[in-house]
């Protein structure tokens, strides 16, 4: 991939000069942009602790759409305008896509993976065995690990540009409750699950109920259950509850989710999967 990653970096330098139609370049871009559809690469990745950004991947879906011209696409009954094609060839990737559901060309959908009528962006990546629940959005570059639950309506936001930007990284595992909202790079570690209506983000604290002390910003740790909070923070117009997601129950590494013992937990900190 290094060659592609040099001719990629050479196009975003001098992209201001580049325009729709220009087939050669476009046919560099269309080829960085199929190893992200294909799965042999991807956009981000946790390695220990640290997210890797692989920018020049950003920067080729970026030129993708600069390089495109608008069409009009025809899909049975349904007609869509737009620069990027939608993602094909589910039954032989083992991808299960309920009508209604859509996924865009350059996303990456693991074995096992089932779409509800849901939404999965360029770039975004969905592990293996991972259910993507009705009305749930993955947004562009995103990356959702194997065995997650998007509960419906759930938003993972989109990270495209500036290049350099962390996306938002889902942990193996996890189940991330209804109407959710995660976004702005923000993370939710390996088995962790996040109670319904929460909303995290980058600077949203992360705090442990136990002890009151704040674990992170915009990071749920690994392996336990999480709902949706307020702290108090004054101002100069008064007091307010700011939100804030707070760690409730530590689960054993490993422990999978029985669905009565995690419903019973969250109804006892008025939340609800």
């Amino acid at each position: 991939m290094a060659a592609l990653s040099d001719q990629i970096v050479e196009l975003w330098e001098r992209r201001e000069e580049l325009v729709a139609g220009d087939g050669d370049a476009l046919a560099t871009v269309v080829e960085a942009v199929g190893l992200l559809d294909s799965g042999e690469a991807r956009v981000a990745e946790l390695v220990g602790d640290d997210v890797v950004v692989h920018q020049w991947l950003k920067q080729a879906i970026l030129l993708y759409f600069r390089l495109t011209s608008m069409a009009t696409m025809e899909l049975g009954p349904f007609e869509f305008a737009d620069k990027i094609p939608l993602k094909s060839g589910f039954a032989e990737a083992g991808v299960r896509v309920v009508p209604g559901a859509s996924a865009r060309f350059g996303s990456f959908l693991d074995r096992g993976v089932v779409m509800m009528p849901s939404y999965v962006n360029i770039g975004a990546r969905v592990g293996a065995n991972s259910m993507v629940d009705t009305w749930a959005t993955v947004g562009s570059c995103a990356q959702v690990g194997a065995n997650v639950h998007l509960s419906g309506g759930v938003g993972i936001g989109g990270v495209l540009e500036p290049p350099q930007a962390a996306p938002v990284i889902i942990g193996d595992e996890t189940l991330i409750g209804s109407r959710c909202i995660v976004a702005e790079g923000a993370r939710v570690g390996e088995g962790a699950v996040l109670g319904a209506g929460c909303i995290l983000t980058g600077s949203v604290p992360v705090i442990d109920a136990a002890t009151g002390e704040e674990l992170s910003r915009g990071v749920v740790p690994s392996w336990c259950v999480a709902v949706s909070a307020t702290r108090p923070r004054t101002f100069d117009g008064g007091t307010f509850g700011m939100p804030c997601v707070l760690v409730v129950k530590r689960l054993e590494p490993g422990e999978r989710h029985d669905k009565a013992r995690l419903n019973e937990v969250l109804r006892d900190h008025g939340a609800a999967t």
